[in-house]
């Protein structure tokens, strides 16, 4: 891994969270995921299980992680499963973990390799009387491949029917949500990846240069600082483009008076960073673009102030399309008729912001957490309102990273990214 390791405290803590909220005899098993196939011998890179990664630390294919709080023995109340390794592994894929470096890694002191793990498995289900499996139920998940996961527990199914069953998520979405300090270093770092790309790309952007250009020179810095890669498919739209909100494709020429909206984010350790910037092609803003972009500014700063304990995310949108609505009464987009006619379902600030405020970030750009409760201190939640006009040939996002405070405003994580006017026109001009 290119990533600096973790202190294995963090998914000590994170493991005995997760079983403090575990029936009596129950048994938890989580899956790394799949490396999936392209074509021919081809495959993608490996992305990790977020959810074994957050329990354990173990970065590789073909790991099992279990959990059984209430184990006859100190020794199987944790214990991991790993591909054994061998020196014709370390010829042609490198290192994977030893028993020793997995201890090194997971805090976990029990480890086997995998070929013992369906016997292990027949004795602690002889001592239990319900398994956790692990679906994925986050509220934006669209599952089509068959994963690791699921192909498990269908095996176990049909082999334990008589165990009840419980499910892991929604354990998970509770306590991933709330970050620990070492996750919110790990996401700092992510944003000051971000940051470094951001201003290299600043001095970068001239007109007529390509918007895969602009990735390009995202990615140089993203790896050269320890980092995989894109958090997420990023997103370079310049000009009308940036209407398009999901725009990933990348390839058009950047226009001379044009604007760039740029939602990149870079990962460090597996853990997201989510920004979002909208910079002009020549440098400078013009009269319209400046106003425009001011009032989505003062949206997102007012919007923050509002991610505090005890909110909920329901009421935080409807407050936010408030101050939308404000503002696009003052830029002329929609007039006191257009509020006073619009569809409570469908508000008039919906033609122009369409999207929602903010989402839980961390492991996952789109994180774990559970929206109809209310935010609690060390969420971590991005902030980011846009005004699009597809008649005037521009759109204008901004987005930071914040962590909800016990009291007070959030803590930006993105306080040292440029966001005002001046200051990016500075940049783009020395």
């Amino acid at each position: 891994m290119k990533y600096h390791q973790i202190d294995r405290d963090l998914f000590i803590k994170n493991r005995s969270k997760f079983m403090a909220q575990m029936k009596p005899k129950s048994v938890a098993i989580f899956n790394s995921n799949d490396i999936y196939p392209i074509s021919a011998d081809s495959t993608m890179p490996f992305a990790q299980h977020r959810d074994i990664f957050y329990l354990s630390g173990v970065d590789q294919e073909e790991s099992i992680l279990l959990l059984f709080p209430d184990a006859p023995y100190d020794n199987q109340r944790e214990m991991l499963f790993l591909k054994e390794t061998n020196e014709h592994i370390a010829v042609w894929e490198g290192e994977k973990l030893t028993k020793e470096r997995a201890l090194a890694v997971s805090g976990i002191k029990t480890v086997y390799w995998l070929q013992d793990f369906e016997k292990i498995l027949f004795e602690m289900m002889t001592h239990s009387d319900t398994i956790y499996i692990n679906t994925n139920e986050h509220y934006r998940a669209t599952v089509e491949t068959e994963t690791r996961e699921a192909r498990f527990v269908k095996w176990w199914k049909e082999k334990y029917p008589a165990h009840a069953v419980a499910k892991s998520n929604p354990i998970l979405q509770r306590i991933r949500s709330v970050k620990e300090s070492e996750e919110l270093d790990l996401i700092q770092q992510a944003c000051n990846i971000t940051e470094k790309g951001f201003r290299r790309i600043l001095s970068f952007v001239k007109p007529n240069v390509m918007e895969y250009e602009i990735e390009a020179e995202f990615i140089h810095e993203f790896t050269r600082n320890r980092s995989k890669g894109f958090a997420y498919t990023p997103i370079i739209a310049s000009g009308n483009s940036a209407n398009v909100l999901h725009y990933i494709e990348n390839n058009q020429q950047c226009k001379a008076g044009d604007l760039i909206l740029l939602d990149v984010g870079s990962e460090y350790a597996n853990y997201s960073s989510d920004m979002t910037r909208t910079i002009p092609v020549s440098g400078k803003y013009n009269d319209r673009q400046k106003a425009v972009y001011n009032a989505v500014l003062r949206v997102k700063n007012e919007a923050t102030k509002m991610l505090v304990p005890g909110t909920l995310w329901k009421q935080y949108h409807i407050e936010v399309g408030k101050l939308m609505t404000s503002e696009l009464l003052g830029l002329g987009l929609i007039d006191k008729a257009d509020v006073q006619n619009e569809n409570p379902e469908w508000p008039a600030y919906k033609k122009y912001f369409m999207h929602g405020t903010s989402h839980h970030m961390g492991l996952d750009t789109h994180d774990y957490g559970i929206l109809t409760e209310p935010m609690q201190a060390n969420m971590v939640f991005t902030v980011e309102p846009g005004i699009y006009i597809p008649a005037e040939g521009f759109g204008i996002r901004l987005e930071d990273d914040v962590v909800i405070q016990p009291t007070g405003e959030p803590f930006n994580l993105m306080r040292n990214i440029p966001i005002e006017v001046d200051e990016i026109e500075s940049l783009m001009n020395n």
